[in-house]
């Protein structure tokens, strides 16, 4: 049994030295070339994900930033609101009559243009 698992095993054997005796010549621009499409792709990555998202990102925060009291706002779990008071990370919405509600600053959404229907 152990005869014929080691004939199922494949020879392995060392590699030698080159032909040509020249040993490794160019293997820098070789490992550079395979490090190429790797470059490549980090790059498309930046362009099409990391950089949108941190452009996002800035501008929620700014929006956040500017928040002040009788703004109407949406927050992230789609509530419509009035600003009665600003805090350092909070914010007092009005939903109702006589209904205010805390919230996160971070959680707000988007700021909902004046003219826009209750």
């Amino acid at each position: 049994m152990l005869l014929f698992l080691l004939n199922l095993v494949p020879d392995v054997y060392a590699m030698g030295p080159s032909p040509q005796g020249g040993g490794n010549a160019g293997g820098a621009s070789g490992f550079i070339g395979s490090l190429l499409p790797l470059i490549l792709i980090f790059v498309i990555f930046y362009f099409l994900l990391i950089r949108p998202q941190q452009k996002k990102s800035k501008e929620h925060r700014q929006m956040l930033e500017n928040i002040k009291k009788g703004d109407k706002v949406v927050t992230a779990g789609g509530i419509y609101g009035v600003v009665e008071s600003v805090g350092n990370n909070t914010v007092v919405l009005k939903i109702s009559e006589n209904v205010k509600v805390k919230f996160s600053k971070g959680h707000i959404a988007a700021i909902r243009p004046a003219s826009d229907e209750d």
